[in-house]
């Protein structure tokens, strides 16, 4: 009599368990469909918000904007002077004391890309563009919406076109290449 009791007793703890499991299973649910819920308004949201502010985005002096850009990252200002403007592969070349800072869309890993292909190897000798000979000691920086400011994708794709006379097709990311002279 003891052990059905103890069996009845055990099974009836199991299946309040599990009710209350079904029921907190239930809840998580509904609480991510609140959560992605809110997530796609305050994306959109701040999608309006931003599409409104972005028609008054105007850069009157692009070099100081670059320049204010790329001190947050160095720490201190650069006084950058642009020295030469690549197409192929995009790059601003800038000095900067005696630094040169190369300015680009394109990222290490795609520059290793285009250093490997075997069509590239020639016009590396004739192009003497720098980013296709960097020194060892260079110093790889990122800038993004995340470290430059909200509307750094709009304000670099102005201050590119401004400054190197053509226009970049996804201004999201500027790498900045550092090195010594």
């Amino acid at each position: 009599m003891e052990i059905i009791l103890a069996i009845v007793v055990a099974s009836a703890v199991i299946f309040f368990g599990a009710l209350i499991s079904m029921g907190n299973e239930r809840q998580r649910k509904a609480i991510d469909g609140l959560r992605e819920q809110v997530v796609l308004w305050a994306v959109q949201d701040l999608k309006i918000k931003r599409e409104h502010l972005a028609q008054a985005v105007q850069i009157p002096d692009p070099l100081g904007w670059l320049n204010k850009t790329a001190s947050k990252i160095y720490g201190y200002d650069l006084q950058l002077q642009i020295i030469e403007v690549f197409e192929n592969p995009h790059a601003l070349v800038c000095s900067s004391g005696n630094n040169k800072i190369v300015f680009s869309p394109l990222s290490p890993t795609y520059l290793r890309q285009i250093k490997n292909s075997k069509q590239n190897r020639l016009s590396q000798f004739t192009d003497h563009n720098p980013l296709l000979i960097l020194p060892k000691d260079v110093t790889i920086n990122e800038l993004s919406v995340l470290n430059a400011g909200h509307f750094f994708d709009l304000e670099l794709g102005l201050v590119w076109k401004v400054l190197a006379g053509n226009n970049l097709d996804s201004p999201n990311i500027l790498w900045v290449y550092g090195f010594h002279n």
